[in-house]
């Protein structure tokens, strides 16, 4: 396993970790299986959305934001309770298949880290699993 340190620039991004995981996979040299990508944190997650419009990251903020309006009575003493709803309606981890030594992504696709408690660094964690022959 790989533990990939993000470095988060805002209180609410995501942001791009594509290409260092293709990396990972690349390193690995695993032709065939699967590449687990889990964040261990309780206010980030992972997702798999499209990478070649930036709005769509802006979008995909803006909704969430809705679902965990100003004004609701969090009882949680830290305040960043919106970040743990966001991070649970997000997840923690995205499981991509690996065909030909490659993350088998579509053409739009990309893997985020969701940061909705920063900015701060994070640790993603990369497990590549072969198919067994």
């Amino acid at each position: 396993m790989t533990v990939l340190p993000v470095q988060t620039n805002a209180r609410e991004e995501l942001v791009d970790i594509t290409a260092k995981v293709a990396d990972i996979v690349r390193t690995s040299g695993v032709e065939q299986g699967i590449c687990l990508v889990f964040s261990a944190h309780t206010t980030a997650g992972i997702t798999i959305n499209e990478h070649a419009d930036p709005a769509v990251a802006d979008d995909f903020l803006a909704a969430l934001a809705a679902v965990t309006p100003k004004g609701i009575a969090w009882t949680h003493a830290e305040g960043n309770s919106p970040a743990h709803l966001k991070a649970s309606l997000v997840g923690s981890s995205a499981t991509i298949p690996i065909a030909e030594g490659n993350l088998a992504l579509g053409t739009w696709q990309g893997i985020f880290l969701c940061e909705f408690d920063g900015p701060r660094v994070r640790r993603v964690h990369v497990q590549v699993v072969t198919r067994d022959a």
